[in-house]
């Protein structure tokens, strides 16, 4: 197999192939990278800015080969392309904001296409929702898993920073309030306003404990689709690696009690398969992960909701 690289050094994701523009290209799905992080860090949990590359060249271990489900080879049923990174501009995270969005809407969400954003941190969610309501209008759900509920009305006087992106998609028209729901939310981390905002907007709180107690995982992932795909034309998933359990997520923040491995690729294998329209995975720190294993976990994620996205063009 030769392998193409994204950058000099960097291979594409998943051995895909290296593309410039989507609209010129054959693909199915197009993976790309947002290394951007903002503010709010405590400690040394820092560099996710560097996540898109740790993921890419972790990837390279893996095939589409997925024998637990119903040995699929996701790469018979999708192409996938690799178009780089979005440039930043790390001295203005407002204009960085407007740099995402520009990019998803030009390369993105104007094809038939299902994209794939790396991060980066969980601040990049809003500008590519953005994007998406402005290019094709619609009104969209979101799946948000995540231990935080990452809906603070501001930083300081930071309106993006990765705390606040869900505070912004409360206030974007396109976005139907009562179809966000926030899955997976667990540990003290969260501040108190946090829940009330969240219930102030109409969203949905659906907690770790919630998911585990429930007894039936695949009744969950049915009940929380059903939720965000009422009213609205589209669904969006987004995925903080910090929903897992610190145990599953050397690679991410710290945070105790979230759900396992399991737990979360039999979810997001379910809603790929009812219909997704994007996704991202934001939050693994390289500098953190000895083992890189956080950034391994990307390829599982991506190649789970991939193989329900391919059952569900199938259907």
């Amino acid at each position: 197999m030769t392998t193409e690289y994204v950058y000099g050094n960097t291979p594409c994701f998943l051995h895909s192939k290296k593309i410039n523009d989507a609209g010129n290209e054959h693909v199915d799905a197009v993976v790309y990278g947002v290394p951007w992080e903002g503010g709010v860090t405590w400690g040394d949990y820092t560099s996710c800015e560097l996540g898109p590359k740790s993921m890419r060249l972790a990837s390279g271990r893996y095939s589409g080969f997925l024998p637990e489900l119903d040995a699929v080879d996701v790469f018979e049923h999708l192409t996938l392309g690799d178009l780089g990174d979005v440039t930043i501009n790390w001295n203005d995270p407002e204009e960085t904001m407007e740099r995402i969005t520009d990019f998803t809407k030009n390369h993105l969400w104007s094809r038939d296409i299902f994209p794939i954003g790396l991060g980066g941190d969980h601040s990049i969610t809003y500008p590519i929702i953005k994007g998406l309501v402005e290019e094709q209008g619609k009104k969209v759900g979101i799946i948000h898993l995540d231990a935080h509920y990452d809906n603070m009305p501001s930083h300081g006087n930071d309106m993006y920073a990765r705390n606040t992106p869900f505070a912004r998609l409360y206030e974007l028209d396109g976005v139907r309030n009562e179809s966000l729901i926030h899955t997976g939310i667990h540990g003290p981390r969260n501040k108190p306003e946090s829940g009330r905002f969240a219930k102030e907007a109409g969203a949905v709180t659906i907690t770790s404990r919630d998911i585990r107690e429930s007894g039936d995982i695949y009744k969950m992932a049915d009940d929380i689709y059903e939720k965000a795909s009422q009213d609205v034309d589209v669904v969006y998933l987004s995925i903080c690696s910090d929903i897992l359990d610190f145990a599953f997520n050397p690679g991410g923040p710290p945070d105790a009690n979230g759900l396992s491995s399991y737990e979360l690729l039999t979810l997001i294998h379910e809603f790929g398969k009812k219909g997704l329209v994007g996704m991202d995975f934001v939050e693994v720190y390289p500098e953190t992960d000895v083992n890189q294993f956080s950034a391994h976990l990307a390829s599982n994620i991506v190649l789970y909701v991939l193989a329900g996205v391919a059952k569900n063009k199938q259907k």
